[in-house]
């Protein structure tokens, strides 16, 4: 491969995110680059809406790779297949400063490897950690020849990198720490948190094979609660394009909820809530950080719950959990995802229980926990992106 060029006008900074919260991390971190380095960055890469506002011209649309499953992901393979190797050729012809890859390992570490495989010279920083703590551990080891630096969101997962050989990895913080206004009530909303009747978040999931495998299980739940003589106002929080298939599988439900639309009111109904239902994920951190006492559900389909079960090498699939150190919180995990098994737990952490107070008592100590300092976490990872340019590059 010919030599790339000693000097140029402007630092340009490659980036791939192939989901919606990748894309936020990717359009925060372009916002303090831009700061830092002015005019002199060019941004090039994939990405979605919120990095188009900041600049980016995505090599395709990120919708192609909303893919669940593994059928569907066997079915869509040649697809696959041909965007990792256009994505990967498409870095080596830009020669960037650096590469940046945030979240989707499955799609965003392939790309690296060829990357790395076509021209070893561009850096490649990988913002949001594949969960090597959780399953399949070798892939740290394994990431040490294709990344030079892994940007983490959760306080444990550099030890995790250290205990398992990985590459560096630095603890940035987790996006949610620059959200807690919108996450905590305020006095009014304090007070309509402790009223009567309380109310109840269900949080099925945030993608439609979420919702068919959760709606029904939750829906049972509910309405043996509210059987049970147990007074309740119901919220549904999720997104406008799963409005529908929401709505549909809530048309068998015996408590019928009220359907919460878009990511405000979504924050506006975590702020009232005395407890919650949920499905196993990222949301758990948030109701954590909300002081939203909770229990948490997982079904996949067999194929995949076979493969998870095999795997999982943690005590808990909660990421509150993982982050407090302490499995506080509730699980039920495909079989163990009951009607009768969530029942007891939904009906103590709705009133004052033992369980509902160690909840409360774990998540006052999350701040501390989570703490960044004074910088942002879109402000450090910027620094290490930064810093990995100048180390092998020239100054910036």
């Amino acid at each position: 491969m010919a030599a790339r060029p000693a000097t140029s006008v402007a630092r340009k900074i490659f980036l791939i995110a192939t989901e919606e919260s990748g894309d936020r991390l990717g359009a925060n971190l372009m916002k303090v680059l831009r700061q830092r380095l002015g005019d002199a960055v060019r941004f090039d890469g994939v990405g979605g809406q919120q990095m188009a506002r900041e600049g980016l011209i995505s090599r395709f649309p990120i919708e192609q790779l909303s893919i669940m499953g593994l059928a569907a992901v066997v079915k869509q393979l040649p697809k696959l297949l041909r965007l990792i190797r256009q994505t990967a050729e498409a870095v080596t012809e830009s020669a960037p400063d650096i590469l940046v890859i945030i979240d989707s390992p499955d799609f965003t570490h392939r790309v690296a490897r060829r990357v790395r495989a076509r021209d070893p010279s561009i850096p490649i920083i990988d913002y949001v950690s594949p969960s090597v703590w959780a399953w399949r551990p070798g892939r740290a080891r394994a990431m040490v020849s294709y990344v030079d630096h892994v940007l983490a969101l959760l306080p444990f997962e550099p030890e995790a990198y250290r205990r398992l050989r990985g590459p560096p990895c630095s603890y940035v913080g987790h996006p949610l720490a620059e959200q807690l206004g919108s996450l905590r009530p305020d006095t009014a909303e304090q007070k309509r948190r402790e009223a009567a009747p309380p109310v109840l978040l269900v949080l099925p999931g945030s993608r439609r094979g979420e919702i068919r495998h959760h709606m029904a299980v939750f829906g049972e739940t509910l309405a043996r609660l509210a059987d049970e003589g147990v007074a309740f106002e119901l919220l549904l929080p999720t997104m406008p394009h799963l409005q529908q298939a929401v709505t549909d599988a809530a048309k068998a439900w015996k408590v019928a909820p009220r359907i919460v639309l878009g990511e405000p009111e979504r924050r506006a109904a975590f702020r009232i809530a005395r407890a919650a239902l949920a499905k196993s994920g990222t949301v758990t951190l948030e109701l954590a950080i909300s002081a939203v006492p909770m229990v948490t559900a997982y079904r996949v389909g067999a194929a995949e719950a076979w493969i998870m079960l095999k795997m999982i090498r943690v005590n808990s699939v909660i990421l509150a959990n993982l982050v407090l150190g302490e499995n506080v919180i509730p699980e039920f995990i495909q079989h163990d995802c009951t009607a009768e098994k969530l029942l007891p737990a939904l009906r103590d952490v709705l009133t004052d229980s033992p369980m509902r107070q160690r909840q409360l008592a774990a998540f006052a100590g999350i701040d501390g926990i989570m703490a960044t300092g004074n910088q942002s976490p879109s402000a450090r990872a910027a620094d290490i992106v930064l810093a990995t340019m100048r180390k092998a590059r020239r100054p910036v």
